[in-house]
């Protein structure tokens, strides 16, 4: 009696203890917003467009990434509203320039709460390319730390909860080294998508870890089958090394640095 009497007491103790280690650290993401690094890019050459983004989160490619061929790409992330993400996509098929969508898009947020939560839109952070790869990008000043963004001459990265500046900055400079391999071929631009990721990672990434990551690239009629303008999209819900998976999805897509080949009954 006294030994189950010993053995109830223990698991009162051990687990709200249990339970308390389960629930995130103040300051952290808690599975609603997203913390993580994201960028979108632009081959002038090929006239594609792409995004890619890794998170400490599960399935982060489920709802940050938004991309259209010959409209442009969104990403939306940190205290996140993915209503900016089919909302901004609407906003480039208008025509509205980046910058205006930003803009548009913060003016028409309520800053409603989340499930009696707040959900401040001072914590906003995302980003917005039309087809032509003109380009804007928005870091709340309620981004939780570090966050920011930067810019290339063909892409914008950015990202929240993060080692530090140097996570984008890497990034930046991943995407913008000259797009050929080895050999001397073009790199199709989700290899530079995914190098980019790396070089983020290299630099700290998301100072929680890694879990998952994803990738689209869009360009009319490029995907394989007919009337199919995704050229890639991958996701990577729940690994340990996310980015690594992601690279071997890319290259067995795409190759070391060709297009992407493709047919019938694909």
């Amino acid at each position: 009696m006294r030994a189950k009497v010993f053995v109830v007491a223990l698991l009162a103790a051990i687990v709200p203890l249990v339970l308390m280690a389960q629930r995130p650290a103040p300051g952290t993401d808690d599975g609603l917003g997203t913390g993580t690094f994201s960028i979108l890019g632009y081959d002038p050459e090929t006239n594609m467009i792409g995004a890619a983004v890794q998170s400490r989160v599960f399935s982060v490619g489920n709802g940050v990434l938004w991309a259209e061929a010959e409209v442009g790409a969104v990403a939306t992330q940190a205290i996140v509203d993915v209503s900016y993400g089919p909302k901004g996509l609407a906003l480039l098929r208008q025509g509205l320039a980046p910058k205006e969508i930003i803009k548009k898009l913060l003016d028409q947020d309520t800053d409603p709460g989340y499930r009696g939560q707040t959900w401040p839109k001072a914590g906003r952070q995302f980003a917005v390319m039309n087809a032509k790869g003109e380009f804007a990008a928005y870091t709340g000043p309620g981004a939780t730390e570090w966050a920011g963004d930067k810019q290339g001459e063909h892409c914008t990265a950015q990202g929240n909860i993060l080692a530090g500046p140097d996570v984008v900055a890497r990034m930046v400079e991943a995407f913008e080294k000259p797009p050929v391999d080895e050999a001397g071929r073009r790199k199709h631009i989700a290899l530079r998508l995914v190098e980019a990721l790396e070089g983020g990672q290299s630099a700290g990434g998301d100072k929680r870890g890694q879990q998952s990551a994803a990738l689209i690239v869009v360009k009319k009629d490029a995907g394989v089958w007919l009337h199919n303008d995704v050229v890639l999209r991958l996701q990577v819900d729940d690994s340990p090394e996310p980015i690594k998976e992601l690279r071997r999805l890319v290259e067995r897509a795409v190759g070391g640095g060709g297009r992407r080949g493709g047919g019938p009954g694909r």
